[in-house]
Formats: structure tokens, sequence, C-alpha cells
């Protein structure tokens, strides 16, 4: 590949195509703008591009669309995704399918120019990353249990897509309940290996006495009640996933095994004495800290640093509050998939959003769960457990000033992300049909905020005097 700044801006939103195309060409990119998929394949095979910037909701063909055409076409030209839709299977799909990165509208300017600093570097360098497996999934499958729009989990999900098409060793740590079986299946269904078995294993729950045999198994004889050859659970998950959780439950003595395994990719069943190949993929967790356990001596530095190879932390759920009503609601949905949807009131949801949830996302779903089956139909402060009624109100983040300094930004660059800002709500605003609960939504503001920026931005609250973007 020869050093080529030649860059492609794909956005049916003018302002931000023209902010994306002004700060690449400030960097030193010549840079051409399309204004749909359509129109960007068209020109696709006239350049060899250096960077392509996609958004992701296009008029026709999506900016997925984008992506897969680019990686079949040109696989080393890197693929940025743009959105102001996020979410965490977005951005999981995004860097699985491929894309160089995921970005968050409304993005600023000093992102736009760190990002283009990496390609750039990444171009006249002759480097380009790594190209994706021909065999990762080509067709757009959000997943439904990895919801969430807040920065903290999109951020994860993006590393988590990344990581999915390698083979390395994860080990996932994070609270009970933070959703790491959830995340190793989506590492698994996102790798080559996702055509094989993904077997799930709770260490935690098997006595030491049982474990190896439960995991390698074993033969005839070899100990009371053993009346028959036995294959293990990591026999089982050949050339797929075998997911180790609550490893940190296991014993020094086996863990020896399971390094040994994870080495020389065989395994030994109890009492034999020949080795048998066995080719999986280790996924670990625990709900520890792993390092911790090391130094303490209960669990081996060696294995640590084999399954370490990607280490993912999980954040709680109070760390990612923007994600919890977000979640309530989709777990109501689902109890009551055929009839009439459930509502929350006021006062419900402002519990929902203050409770500090120690038992993370697994709580959640069983508190609304249950709620869902009790209430008349809408979900109330009677509803919900009696832990969650009592905990005392506590002060949550304040919005941001947003309708501070309206008419005098100080800056070029607050100017143009006002415009960005504007630009994207009345597209919203167009999308949902000038449904301002739907708009706030997908924003993931509340009314009184989105009420704001309308005012601010002189937007028109029909949809007939939207502009159109």
């Amino acid at each position: 590949m020869t050093a080529n700044l030649e860059a492609l801006v794909i956005d049916d939103e003018p302002d931000i195509s023209s902010l994306v195309a002004e700060v690449l060409r400030l960097e030193g990119w010549i840079v051409t703008e399309a204004a749909s998929a359509e129109e960007a394949f068209d020109i696709l095979q006239t350049k060899t591009w250096g960077a392509v910037f996609s958004d992701v909701v296009l008029g026709g063909d999506d900016g997925f669309s984008v992506l897969r055409r680019f990686k079949q076409e040109m696989p080393a030209t890197p693929v940025v995704l743009m959105t102001g839709y996020a979410s965490a299977s977005g951005a999981l799909d995004a860097t699985s399918f491929g894309a160089y990165d995921y970005l968050l509208k409304p993005f600023g300017i000093k992102e736009l120019q760190s990002l283009s600093q990496a390609l750039k570097e990444q171009v006249l360098n002759y480097r380009p990353r790594r190209v994706r497996s021909p065999t990762a999934p080509t067709k757009y499958q959000p997943e439904l249990r990895l919801l969430g729009r807040s920065e903290t989990f999109i951020n994860i999900m993006k590393h988590v897509g990344r990581v999915a098409t390698t083979n390395l060793p994860v080990l996932l740590s994070g609270e009970s309940g933070t959703g790491k079986e959830v995340i190793a299946s989506s590492i698994h269904s996102r790798s080559p290996r996702r055509d094989h078995p993904f077997v799930a294993v709770n260490c935690g729950a098997i006595s030491s006495d049982l474990i190896e045999s439960e995991l390698f198994g074993h033969i005839e004889g070899s100990f009371t009640g053993a009346d028959r050859d036995r294959s293990g659970l990591w026999e089982a998950a050949d050339m797929g996933t075998i997911f180790l959780d609550e490893i940190t439950e296991t014993t020094p003595a086996f863990q020896v095994k399971i390094l040994r395994s994870l080495q020389q990719g065989e395994i030994r069943r109890v009492g034999a004495n020949e080795t048998h190949t066995v080719d999986v993929r280790v996924i670990a967790a625990s709900n520890r800290d792993v390092e911790s356990e090391v130094a303490a001596g209960r669990f081996r530095e060696d294995l640590f640093y084999r399954l370490n190879a990607v280490s993912i932390r999980l954040p709680p759920l109070r760390e990612r509050r923007e994600d919890i009503l977000l979640l309530a609601k989709s777990f109501a949905e689902r109890v009551y998939s055929l009839s009439p949807q459930v509502k929350f009131s006021s006062e419900a949801l402002e519990v929902l959003q203050r409770y500090h949830w120690p038992g993370n996302i697994r709580e959640l779903e069983n508190t609304v769960v249950l709620a869902t089956a009790v209430c008349d139909g809408t979900i109330r402060l009677k509803d919900l457990p009696e832990q969650l009624r009592k905990y005392p109100a506590t002060e949550l983040v304040k919005e941001s000033k947003t309708d501070q300094n309206e008419s005098g930004l100080e800056t070029p660059e607050e100017y143009l992300l006002s415009v960005v800002e504007g630009r994207h709500v009345a597209k919203v605003l167009a999308h949902t049909g000038g449904n301002k609960q739907a708009t706030a939504r997908l924003l993931n503001v509340d009314r009184k905020t989105l009420d704001r920026m309308i005012k601010r931005h002189k937007i028109g609250e029909s949809t007939s005097s939207i502009p159109n973007a």
C-alpha cells in the first residue's frame, strides 16, 4: 500500500459532513464527500482510499453496508462508523466486523484530530491494521441482551468486538450480575469458532473433588462409580470456546492442569495415560480481583498471565446509570411481549435510577420481572421490593447547563459543535415524526433538556417545520 491521504466522508447531514471534511483537510487529507452509500459505491474504485468516515443511518444502504463493501473490495482501508444512535450491540458489531472505530455523535474537533493523526500515521508508515477474518459475520445482527447507550459500556463493547475475531484467551472481571457470561457468549458468536460449541462451566458450582473429571473426563475404573469412559466439558468444546466462570474458585493444584491444557493444547482424562489433543479458545471470568488472589497465593501467577492476554473489566450498574431505565423497560417489555405495554410511574423510575444495585443487571432484571407480575399495568412504588422503597434519596449527577451562553459561544469549536447538535436533534425529531418522548429516548436526554435544545436551536416542533438533514 502506497502512502495515500485520500479520505472519503459519507454523511447525509451536510453540516456534519462539512465539519469532518474540514478537520481532515486541516490535518493534511485530500477529502471527497458523499451524501449516500450509493454515491460512495459509485466512486469506490476511482481512488485508493486511505480512510473512510461513514454515518451509520443513511437514506438508503446504511453504514454497515459501506463497511462490508470496503472490507470486500479494499480490506486494508480503515473505516470509521459515525452514529447518533449509539448502542452497545452496534459498537460490538462495528468493531467485530472490522471497523477501525465507532464514533459517537456529537463528537468534538479534538476527537476527530486524534483519530485523524492515528489513521495518518498508519497510512504514512505502511502499517495497515490486521484485516478481519473472512469468516466474520456479514450481516448486522443486534444482540438484544447487550443493551446500553452509556459511553462507558459502548467503549467496552468496541474493545470486545476487536477481541472477538482473535484467538487470544480473555479474562473477564466484574461484580456478580454484570453480564460476564453474556459477554463471553457474544465474543464466541462473533468469532471464527461461532459454528462450534460454546460450553459454559461454573467452576464455583463444582466441588474440588469432581471438577477435574467434569472438565477433563475420566476412564472406566479410575474412581468409585466410574463405570465407563466419559469425555469432559473441555473435549465437548473442541474447535469452539470454553467459558470458565469463577475460575478463582479452583485450587492451585487444579490450576496447574488448566495451565498445561492451555499451553499444550491437550488434556488427560482422570486415570488415563494417553492425552487427547483439543483445540479450544478459553475465556475465564471472576468476580474477585484476580491480581489480589495471585498476591495472596490463592491463584497461580503463571496461569494469570496466560489468561490475561486480554483483560476486560465490566463496570457495575451504578457506574453506568444512564442504562438503568433502558434495561428496566426492556425487561418489562419481554415479560409482557404478547400483552399491552407495561408503564412505569415517575416515582418508580426515580427509585430505579438512584438505587445502588449491588446485584447489578441480574438484580435489576429480577426486580422488574417481579414488579411486572404484580402490577396493574403500571409499575408503581408499591410494586418494588422494600429495600428499594426505603433506599435513601441521594443527589444524582446534575445535568449539564446546556442552556447557558446561548447567544455568544466563545470559540469556533463551540460554534461548530452547536451547529452539529442542532442538526442532529432536528434529524432525530424528523426520524420520530416529531415524537418528543421517542426523540428524548434516542438522544438519551430527558424531556426538559430536549425542550431546551429545541428552543436554543430554533427547531420547529412539528415535522413539517423540522429542517431536512
